[in-house]
């Protein structure tokens, strides 16, 4: 059984304003689709957070119905989807019933319903378990023992081994938060209100496991069996460096598993670029002029209008940060809004909310003849109100 293994493609997200619509559609309907007619696969696994938020743009629904017509009518390759934390489970399951017999499977419920495929040495069953929430899986299983996922999982998971006949070849698709598991600053946790995370033991029994929610490809546990596809593309910068790729999988007559990454090249990557303004400039003629950059200038001194100069070169600059902001940012020390709230309580030195006050806006520190100058005033002002009161 030849399975492909994708999850995380968040449809409709967008970073600094910067939508990346346009790059995902480059990617799935080249790069993405040219995968699936090289490799064939049995079936398409796609583990949740299909889209970005539970309402999503209407051209990202309309690029999702795109490319799973292509997938399951032109390429006719079977494709099972369950919804993340970040999908609507009733929006995205909506004529799920009527699709299946298409060869379309999209969970409606974190219960599962498995799904039986059929290889040379026999069947194999899919298991696909959509996201829900500690509170909706106890009211799911009627069990108030259930208090995290955790909890659920160990349920969910056992329930779904007796359904398939013994022996069975199996395979779960899930979307979760796995203990050990590398995460980045795209993911929402999934451990609100408790909800810790699953424990990989859970899964035992099944000869794959396909998961979506953390955004780098990866393997959780020995043997390779319990698995992260990744996000098709880098959605926060702290993925930068991070290889994009979907997940092949074959499953011998034994259910053994052997997986492949295959590489994903995006129209445009996120990049940090780092130096003073002219370096950084001096760089406009390279590659990748077109890439979502994060630009971290090391001037030690300001510079006039960085941001606009920095786009007239790398039209897809995102975000701007300083050097000396950060070290004065490490320095520590009371915020304007921390002295604020001590000299309404009559603990602060005016000067002292003046000098952080003027390090917020100006992000360096007061000079040395813009302090006397404000002691003068403040000393004089002191000395009205008290000849005033």
């Amino acid at each position: 059984m030849r399975l492909l293994h994708t999850a995380d493609w968040h449809l409709g997200r967008s970073l600094a304003g910067a939508s990346f619509l346009e790059d995902q559609a480059h990617l799935l309907r080249g790069q993405f689709l040219d995968i699936l007619r090289d490799t064939r696969p049995d079936a398409l696994l796609i583990a949740g957070d299909v889209f970005d938020r539970a309402v999503p743009p209407v051209e990202a629904v309309e690029l999702l119905d795109d490319i799973l017509g292509e997938v399951v009518l032109g390429l006719r390759i079977p494709t099972v989807l369950i919804p993340g934390n970040h999908d609507a489970t009733e929006r995205l399951a909506f004529g799920a019933r009527l699709m299946r017999e298409g060869g379309l499977h999209i969970a409606d419920s974190a219960l599962g319903t498995p799904i039986r495929f059929e290889d040379a040495h026999g069947e194999v069953w899919v298991l696909p378990s959509g996201y829900a929430s500690p509170l909706l899986l106890a009211e799911l299983l009627e069990d108030d023992s259930v208090a995290c996922h955790d909890s659920g999982f160990a349920v969910i998971c056992r329930r779904l081994r007796e359904a398939c006949p013994p022996g069975a070849r199996t395979v779960m698709v899930a979307h979760a938060f796995l203990t050990d598991g590398q995460t980045s600053e795209s993911e929402r946790l999934l451990q609100v209100g408790g909800a810790k995370a699953v424990s990989p033991a859970r899964f035992e029994g099944f000869h794959y496991v396909a998961l979506g929610h953390l955004h780098r490809p990866q393997t959780v546990g020995d043997g390779g069996r319990i698995r992260y596809s990744g996000s098709p593309l880098a959605y926060s910068f702290s993925e930068v460096g991070h290889r994009k790729s979907v997940t092949l999988v074959e499953i011998d007559a034994a259910g053994a598993v052997r997986t492949e990454e295959i590489a994903l090249t995006p129209k445009r990557a996120l990049r940090v670029v780092e130096g003073t303004l002219e370096e950084v400039l001096s760089t406009e003629k390279a590659e990748g002029r077109e890439d979502y950059l994060r630009v971290r200038l090391t001037d030690p001194n300001p510079v006039w209008d960085p941001m606009t100069r920095l786009r007239e070169a790398f039209p897809n600059v995102l975000e701007l940060v300083f050097a000396r902001h950060e070290a004065l940012d490490e320095a520590g020390g009371p915020s304007a809004a921390d002295i604020g709230a001590a000299m309404r309580q009559g603990g602060a030195d005016p000067l002292a909310l003046l000098e952080a006050f003027y390090v917020e806006m100006r992000r360096q520190p007061l000079p040395d003849a813009g302090r006397a100058v404000a002691r003068e005033a403040i000393e004089a002002a002191l000395a009205s109100a008290t000849a005033e009161g």
